[in-house]
């Protein structure tokens, strides 16, 4: 039996099927490593011309597969060094737009995620200090339709990835 060596998405960004290969995939992980580095340099380093590798990482891009190019910013450094994830649990179905607008609108709030389970989201907060922690959790609480919270603070952190593997 063989298998092919290519992987097939789907792209709702494009609204069409597409192949990414082995050689995308080196070329993603090296972009995950360091987003800026150079065509030129990534080109060197798979040992393959500077134009295929130009129109692969555009096809990466139109596809959607690469969503954007982004600096990583060291929360501790810019003095935010309390991390809590925050659950929560609405009264209903009905409040997830306002929670969910409410929680778009927060800087503080960095990750939201709607789930399964005992609560209806997790949310991620970086935040200066427990005090502040405090305030943005009575903010969580006054929302409409917010009826369970439960928090965690993060004492440190073991693994933190910015994106997934490609591979």
């Amino acid at each position: 039996m063989v298998f092919s060596d290519k992987i097939k998405i789907y792209s709702i960004y494009s609204g069409v099927d597409m192949e990414i290969d082995a050689t995308d995939i080196k070329i993603l992980n090296i972009l995950r490593k360091n987003s800026r580095v150079s065509a030129s340099l990534i080109s060197q380093r798979i040992n393959m011309s500077l134009s295929a590798v130009s129109e692969r990482i555009k096809k990466l891009e139109t596809s959607g597969i690469i969503k954007q190019y982004t600096a990583i910013l060291d929360s501790k450094k810019l003095g935010k060094d309390t991390t809590a994830f925050i659950s929560v649990r609405l009264e209903h179905p009905k409040f997830n737009d306002h929670f969910t607008e409410n929680v778009r609108n927060h800087p503080e709030i960095i990750e939201c995620y709607y789930l399964t389970g005992d609560f209806d989201y997790l949310l991620k907060v970086i935040t200066s200090s427990t005090e502040m922690l405090s305030e943005i959790l009575n903010f969580i609480k006054s929302i409409k339709g917010v009826s369970l919270t439960k928090t965690v603070v993060v004492l440190s952190t073991v693994k933190n990835n910015f994106s997934c593997p490609p591979d």
